[in-house]
């Protein structure tokens, strides 16, 4: 497990995450994209609130957390200042935390059943509130890894069961790369097959709204993600640099 980084001071912050920004645009310009049309999800997973306090501040609009219970401290600690960002989910979700899931994220990225789903549209309907969500698809077929197989027609089918959901919008698909010392070879053929399934699924109509976000890409791979196609990045260490 990798070590907390509490102690980056803000200056550090900013210019780390100047360097990411300038890698997203120099990826972005390759594939012949604008920058603007990259999310950046600041991964906090590993850090303090008041790192996450600097990174508000400093513009970033987007906190990712992988686990329910994190964020919920995180939140409390940082009061009015967590609103001033959309905060994402993007570990794997229980049933049983699809109520506080819903209360403290405005989107899921890692919806993988039906069963998920339909908590999550339970509890975001007891609120009057719409939740955003991305199917998360195990590309790779990964035995250590969460998500649905790469198989449109079962996918189709959850799109399908979700689009009955009122308390839903299904934004796009969500995926991760293995990790690789070279990531070129192993990433790109995994982002490429995401976001062809994407396209195999707007083309079937399986949902009633267009499919627009592609979660895709981490600290080592987030350019390879964005000249594939990549709409929203996750990103942590590169961020939390010292």
């Amino acid at each position: 497990m990798r070590e907390r980084s509490d102690d980056i001071s803000p200056d550090v912050l900013r210019r780390n995450l100047k360097r990411v920004q300038e890698r997203i645009a120099a990826a972005a310009a390759r594939a012949g994209r604008r920058p603007e049309d990259v999310r950046l999800v600041a991964v906090t997973k590993y850090t303090g609130v008041e790192q996450i306090r600097a990174l508000i501040e400093m513009g970033v609009a987007d906190i990712g957390e992988s686990r329910v219970q994190d964020a919920e401290k995180k939140h409390k600690a940082l009061g009015e200042v967590a609103t001033r960002a959309r905060w994402h989910l993007i570990g794997h979700l229980q049933t049983n935390k699809a109520d506080k899931a819903a209360k403290m994220f405005q989107t899921v990225h890692s919806v993988d059943s039906t069963r998920v789903a339909e908590a999550l549209n339970r509890e975001a309907a007891k609120r009057s509130s719409q939740l955003e969500c991305l199917i998360e698809v195990n590309v790779a077929g990964e035995a250590n890894k969460f998500g649905m197989k790469p198989d449109a027609n079962e996918i189709g089918g959850v799109l399908k069961s979700l689009a009955t959901c009122p308390a839903l919008r299904v934004k796009g698909l969500m995926t991760m790369a293995p990790f690789a010392d070279d990531s070129e070879p192993v990433a790109r053929p995994v982002f490429k097959r995401l976001r062809e399934l994407l396209q195999d699924l707007n083309t079937s109509g399986s949902y009633p709204q267009p499919l627009t976000e592609l979660s895709m890409g981490m600290t080592q791979d987030f350019e390879i993600a964005i000249e594939e196609g990549s709409t929203i990045v996750r990103v942590g260490s590169a961020l939390l640099e010292k």
